[in-house]
């Protein structure tokens, strides 16, 4: 017999536990039984082959539809073609040099099969994949004691689903009861199985009840296990004092409030009121303020900030990027005027300084802003995480704004928790553009308090949103750049942008179809360098155009922003660093090469760059993605929809759990593997009332070692990784 901590090797023997261990870094019995499986399937049901993804490992029950055996025109050699289907849609295979499969593939067949998928000639294939027929004349022993419902776990190239369903049946035929971490009574409460017929039964169970019971369990346990996290945060965050900044009727706020030359939204008072009631507070604030691209987020911040000035503090504001943060302080610089010039001729009666505070400073200029950051001189502090270390000292920060807090993680974030001295807390305002649905918010950002702004401030113009699909269409994409021309003609500008910056490919692009074995069939992403120097030679030629990205010199990535912004740039060829913050209202298109590569919020934060004045917008998104995958269906749905909010929902129904949770597909473990954001939220909400409830009982959890385990077992090492992602 095993336990959940005995070494892998005492159930599954030294050679397959180093098989395990290799391609999938499961290295205790606890860590293979953890090991859930993706999905199931059932013997006559075939897999949806539109759910597949470009570059995945991916496992499917489909049957052969028509075989095929053809010489290879480039190379000596044969190639078996395999047309596979689900019933609706056919998935290519292509065996090099291997005809003896043709004996088993015949066309009838149903098997498992498993390989990456690639591209080739715009339609999806598996290359050289392995196999497992589950026909009954054929099926052998590694899934022949699964009656109804075959497990199929998340595989490598290296060990198939059918492999590790073998390896996981004889693992729980050894493995010892295992313990309920949950009291019983909480488990009785709400009708819940054991722990140990939970895990027993995801893995083995008969039938789709059997699955379904063993799933409640287990999520509910992944559920409160994060929400107990997260209260235990909440609970250590209000039991420091924080700087109390009341407002002044009379003061820096009341001055700049007076002079905005527009009327603010009624979800920016809202917001703004709640905001500031919580900093006059003794307990620190910590509140998420989410809103859509250019609704304003960044006033309500000042506000804030200046709020704090007014109570004798400083205020800083992190940011993501160089760019970003010396976006920021021009901008502050720019709404505040004369009220930014504390001690300098023309500074107002009221004013404060603004100190910029980043890694590539120069020696001078580093050792200025950190004196007017320790003296109390600098008000509001702007900078990237360099503000985070140890050597820099604030006279007195009340308050620290994070702008785009899905960049950061949450041991950052609370290192700022402890940057006002005194053993205090400054208050914390979280902001992103990046919608976050309720039961997100609720267990990625549990720690923090949510606020929405939904109403976009007047004069924002609509952006139309059009996919390219340049595969099956390629001249759309000359008809792009004549798009970009027009825009430039009347008076505008216009933003490229790419996956990656550009360098040198270690391999030969013009493969042959031989060697599409060894890759997913697509080229690599295209890069600012070559995509600008193409423009500039070809379809853009004779226009003004300019590169930013990462890599560039800080004074460099500043002046191409600042000509950018003047007017003097027609086009800017940009990686993501054009994401947030970059606030050009001449700017009014936007074409996204290789569209697919990116997240669905991310293209929607990009989109957000154009229409910020008084023109219409546009934007472009260019992929090869075939139509009928999953990746062609994301772009279609962010060219379908301006509501961020809605898009944050869709992000949610289409990219994978573990994706959304920090776990990866194959390998690295997670201590959340089940729960869905989307589709669990009353469970989220119910052992979140449960979670405050225990932890108001028992801060430590000593009552409960069960339940303390538990959270260790989330938090600890690598596993606090899921609250960053989103």
């Amino acid at each position: 017999m095993v336990s959940m901590d005995d070494k892998l090797e005492l159930a599954v023997g030294a050679k397959t536990a180093k098989a395990l261990s290799g391609a999938l870094e499961l290295h205790t019995v606890g860590d293979l039984v953890h090991y859930y499986p993706r999905r199931y399937a059932e013997r006559g049901q075939l897999t949806d082959i539109a759910g597949l993804e470009l570059g995945e490992h991916a496992t499917v029950m489909a049957r052969v539809k028509s075989v095929n055996e053809r010489r290879m025109r480039e190379r000596r050699g044969w190639i078996l073609e395999v047309v596979l289907t689900d019933g609706t849609r056919t998935l290519d295979c292509k065996f090099f040099n291997q005809r003896h499969h043709a004996a088993k593939l015949k066309p009838g067949v149903s098997a498992l099969f498993a390989g990456k998928v690639s591209i080739y000639r715009n339609k999806l294939q598996l290359t050289n994949p392995d196999y497992h027929p589950v026909d009954e004349e054929t099926e052998d022993e590694a899934i022949d004691d699964f009656i109804g419902l075959i497990p199929v776990y998340p595989a490598t190239a290296k060990v198939q689903s059918w492999q590790l369903a073998k390896c996981v049946r004889q693992t729980l035929g050894m493995l010892d009861p295992v313990e309920d971490p949950l009291p019983e009574r909480l488990r009785t409460r709400h009708s819940y199985v054991s722990y140990d017929e939970a895990i027993r039964a995801i893995h083995l169970a008969k039938d789709w009840p059997g699955v379904q019971v063993a799933k409640e369990r287990l999520k509910w346990g992944e559920a409160l296990a994060v929400q107990l996290a997260l209260a235990q945060r909440r609970h250590a965050a209000v039991a420091r004092p924080a700087p109390v900044c009341a407002r002044k009727a009379d003061g820096l706020g009341a001055d700049f409030d007076q002079r905005l030359p527009f009327t603010l939204t009624a979800g920016q008072q809202e917001v703004g009121e709640a905001i500031a009631v919580d900093l006059g507070k003794e307990h620190p604030m910590n509140r998420l303020l989410q809103g859509e691209v250019g609704s304003g987020k960044t006033i309500v911040a000042l506000r804030a900030m200046l709020q704090v000035v007014d109570a004798g503090r400083q205020a800083a504001l992190l940011a993501p990027t160089e760019v970003l943060a010396a976006q920021h302080a021009r901008s502050l610089a720019a709404m505040l005027g004369d009220l930014a010039q504390a001690g300098q001729l023309g500074g107002a009666e009221h004013a404060t300084r603004i100190a910029l505070l980043t890694g590539s400073l120069s020696a001078a200029q580093r050792k200025q802003a950190m004196l007017d950051v320790v003296s109390g001189a600098a008000g509001i502090v702007v900078g990237t995480h360099a503000l985070i270390q140890d050597k820099v000292e604030f006279a007195d920060l009340g308050l620290m704004v994070v702008d785009e807090q899905h960049r950061f993680g949450v041991e950052q974030r609370d290192a700022l928790r402890t940057r006002a001295g005194e053993n205090k807390s400054p208050h914390v305002l979280v902001m992103t553009a990046t919608p976050i649905p309720r039961t997100v918010a609720m267990t990625v950002y549990g720690d923090l308090e949510t606020s929405s702004l939904r109403e976009l401030p007047a004069g924002r113009s609509p952006i139309s949103t059009a996919v390219v699909p340049v595969a099956e269409k390629p001249a759309w994409l000359d008809r792009a750049w004549q798009r970009v021309r027009e825009e430039v003609a009347a008076g505008h500008q216009a933003y490229i942008v790419c996956p990656r910056i550009g360098e040198q490919q270690s391999a030969d692009e013009d493969v042959n179809e031989a060697l599409e074995s060894d890759s997913d069939g697509r080229r690599p992403p295209l890069a600012v360098l070559d995509v600008a120097e193409e423009l500039a030679a070809g379809p853009l030629s004779g226009l003004r155009l300019a590169i930013l990205h990462g890599r560039l010199p800080t004074e460099e990535k500043d002046a191409v922003m600042r000509s950018f912004a003047g007017g003097e740039l027609d086009v800017l060829v940009a990686t993501t660093v054009v994401e947030v913050g970059v606030d050009v209202p001449n700017a009014t298109a936007m074409v996204i090469m290789d569209a697919d590569r990116f997240g669905v919020s991310q293209l929607h934060q990009l989109r957000g760059r154009v229409g910020r004045g008084s023109a219409a917008g546009v934007c472009l998104l260019v992929t090869e993605s075939p139509a009928g995958t999953a990746t062609r269906d994301r772009l279609d749905a962010v060219a379908s929809t301006l509501d961020g909010f809605e898009l944050a929902r869709v992000d949610l129904e289409m990219r994978r759990e573990g994706d959304i949770l920090g776990a990866s597909q194959s390998g690295k473990q997670s201590a959340l593997k089940l729960l869905s954001l989307l589709r669990d939220e009353d469970l989220i909400a119910e052992a979140r009332a449960e979670a405050q409830a225990l932890i108001a009982y028992a801060p430590d959890l000593a009552d409960f070692p069960g339940l303390a385990q538990m959270v260790a077992n989330l938090v600890n090492d690598s596993r606090a990784e899921y609250l960053e992602k989103v």
